[in-house]
């Protein structure tokens, strides 16, 4: 399948049963509510997909199931986030084997790589496949900035062709524009920065609390892309509060609760993650159920 890396694609939970196994049936509910609300693509294996905990053979099922729940409407895209290359590599290997139709790439774990070290990781994973590829660019959380200067030597590599863009420095959407046209699109990845990075004209939406909210978090993009400004930012003022358990450490148990409290999830993560409990979790539901409670009518987005 080819795509464009344009729109909303969620970066999805991963659903577990009591008994710490996959919850495929649970998986499918929320991954068709996505689909229904018009998402262009699916993330497997994030942050937010606790990546870090699944097996191998976990990520094949997952990327299988998928692949055959979407039934070719949307694309399957799996992350790749490894400490050496040589797993990376494997990684890539096995998703075109699973059927993935693209890969998002975080630098190497665990180790600061500098310039060169990164650049060259990089291109030899997107040597190594044809798959499309976006490079994950979180210096916040994972502490290497994939620059300018970097992407001016990966643009060489054909398949990398977008950068989940989650610097929190807005303007990095402009320089990335200014220095490369449309080359390489850019997917805003930090949520309570998504409508300001569609209005400098980022090209799509790699979102968290679209895993509960799906269709609210497609309408701001569509509205967005509309030139529907005023009616968007009314959507996303309502979603400001939601959209910052985005950006805090537990963002998986959060939006896991979230998911929850909308219906389409639930709490399991897997050790050493842990349910909320006590005054955190009381706080935290008090947020969603507010944000249920008062949730906006949209309009007719999908038609836009």
């Amino acid at each position: 399948m080819s795509f464009e890396w344009k729109g909303v694609f969620p970066a999805l939970t991963t659903k577990f049963t009591n008994n710490d196994e996959l919850d495929l049936d649970l998986f499918n509910h929320n991954l068709q509510f996505q689909i229904k609300a018009g998402v262009d693509g699916i993330i497997l294996g994030g942050t937010l997909g606790e990546a870090s905990v699944l097996t191998t053979d976990e990520k094949e099922k997952l990327v299988k199931f998928a692949i055959e729940k979407c039934e070719g409407r949307v694309p399957v895209v799996i992350n790749i986030a490894e400490g050496s290359t040589k797993e990376a590599l494997r990684q890539a290997e096995l998703a075109k084997k699973w059927g993935a139709q693209g890969l998002m790439i975080l630098p190497p774990m665990r180790y600061k790589s500098d310039h060169r070290e990164t650049v060259t990781y990089f291109k030899t994973v997107a040597d190594s496949t044809d798959l499309p590829m976006m490079i994950y660019n979180n210096p916040v959380d994972y502490k290497i900035d994939v620059t300018i200067d970097m992407f001016a030597e990966l643009v060489e590599c054909k398949n990398i062709g977008a950068v989940k863009e989650s610097t929190r420095d807005v303007t990095n959407v402009t320089r990335l524009i200014n220095k490369f046209g449309d080359r390489i699109k850019i997917l805003c990845g930090v949520d309570t920065l998504a409508m300001e990075e569609l209005c400098l004209g980022a090209d799509g939406w790699v979102a968290g609390l679209v895993c509960a909210f799906p269709a609210e978090t497609v309408a701001i993009y569509r509205l967005v892309k509309a030139g529907k400004i005023a009616e968007a930012a009314k959507i996303y003022r309502w979603f400001m509060p939601l959209l910052e358990l985005d950006i805090h450490p537990k963002l998986v148990q959060y939006i896991k609760l979230a998911e929850k409290q909308a219906g389409i999830g639930s709490e399991s993560v897997r050790a050493p993650r842990l349910t909320l409990v006590g005054e955190e979790r009381k706080r935290i539901l008090e947020v969603i159920d507010t944000g249920i409670a008062s949730r906006p009518v949209l309009p007719d987005y999908l038609n836009l």
